[in-house]
């Protein structure tokens, strides 16, 4: 069996991508529009090595202290991957954050944003920051809800000095994902933000519909999670 067969790693990203292009076709949108962010979380650096080798250079990993075990050895052999933390932070995560990734998709409250904007200036570096909207008002949800989203933008540049780059979303495991990117979409819009992170393995189409520019697609590319 060939390394990029259909039901390996490299065969699933090679799959991935092609829908993702046949899903900005389909929006009109332009070819490359949309960044494909694999979610590597629980899965090994052997795991995730075939599916750098086949030229994926941007993953998605939920927990801080996961990736800093990870992501240092295989950035040796490979400078230009590049690291989204799309999990939630915790406030004594921030310095290990903003020293291992290039984009935060999970800025939710004051104390992080806090946290964010003093480590970005004491490390000098430069993130991508995505504020995470709790589309469905879960309770058990991170994210800040939908009527909050403009106050807490305005607090993010205005207060924090934060340069926010985009909203973030995870819709409800019970309900149609479509309204929610729909919900997303125009706060994006109402606010000039450019970037929407939106979509996962089994939505990630509908979100480009939408207007996803960052799609995080794990299990549809690296298999199941024990």
């Amino acid at each position: 069996m060939s390394a990029n067969s259909a039901d390996s790693a490299p065969g699933r990203l090679a799959e991935v991508r092609s829908r993702i292009a046949i899903a900005e076709s389909a929006a009109g949108r332009p070819a490359g529009s949309v960044k494909l962010i694999a979610v590597s979380k629980t899965f090994e650096s052997e795991e995730i090595l075939p599916v750098i080798q086949a030229g994926q250079r941007v993953f998605g990993e939920n927990r801080v202290q996961e990736a800093k075990g990870k992501w240092p050895g295989l950035r040796g052999g490979f400078p230009d991957l590049e690291l989204h933390l799309i999990g939630p932070l915790q406030s004594n995560k921030v310095s290990d954050a903003v020293a291992l990734f290039d984009a935060i998709h999970t800025v939710d409250r004051d104390k992080i944003a806090a946290g964010l904007a003093a480590e970005i200036l004491k490390q000098g570096r430069a993130l991508r920051l995505f504020v995470q909207v709790n589309t469905g008002a879960e309770p058990q949800k991170a994210g800040v809800l939908a009527e909050d989203v403009d106050a807490f933008v305005g607090r993010c540049r205005d207060v924090h000095r934060l340069i926010v780059n985009g909203l973030m979303c995870i819709p409800p495991v019970d309900q149609a994902p479509a309204p929610h990117f729909a919900l997303l979409a125009k706060i994006a819009q109402r606010l000039d933000l450019p970037s929407l992170s939106m979509g996962m393995s089994s939505d990630y189409e509908a979100a480009i519909a939408f207007g996803a520019t960052h799609v995080r697609v794990g299990s549809a590319i690296f298999g199941s999670r024990s």
